[in-house]
């Protein structure tokens, strides 16, 4: 399928790499068909991607950038209630993809993730949502100083 972004231009979406929100994400409930965008290349050579897009396929000016959180906060190991994850699927550690939304404000060294509210991703079943945690996590976590000690 080929669709059009404002960041990419127009792309071919192959039907395995579309994924379903039932609910949308938080501020966004309309938009249900997404796919994750990133640098294959980079991702071929260092074994990883800091920053993925998140791509409306609904609406092409929609865009999240979104990242691992284990990048920022290796430790991160939020509890979700079953009956949230129930939709998406049966979990294991081979199919479940976590991300958190990145902010990046135009002061760079206030660049942020929210950690109060994981994307979780089943790869099996290409069926994603977005879950606000009850723990006090941060929804503005700063990540500056972390990202910059990686480059």
């Amino acid at each position: 399928m080929k669709v059009n972004t404002r960041l990419f231009g127009e792309i071919e979406i192959a039907d395995e790499k579309i994924i379903s929100f039932e609910d949308g994400v938080i501020g966004f409930p309309e938009f249900k068909k997404f796919t994750l965008i990133y640098d294959e290349e980079k991702k071929e050579k260092e074994g990883a991607v800091s920053i993925i897009w998140l791509q409306s396929l609904d609406d092409e000016v929609f865009a999240l950038p979104i990242m691992n959180p284990l990048i920022v906060s290796p430790d991160y190991n939020p509890h979700i209630e079953d009956e949230y994850l129930l939709p998406l699927g049966e979990l294991n550690e081979v199919n479940t993809m976590a991300y958190v939304t990145v902010t990046i404000p135009s002061e760079i060294e206030k660049i942020s993730v929210n950690l109060r509210a994981p994307i979780i991703i089943n790869a099996d079943t290409r069926k994603g949502a977005q879950i606000i945690v009850e723990e006090d996590f941060p929804v503005k976590y700063p990540i500056y100083q972390i990202i910059k000690k990686e480059d």
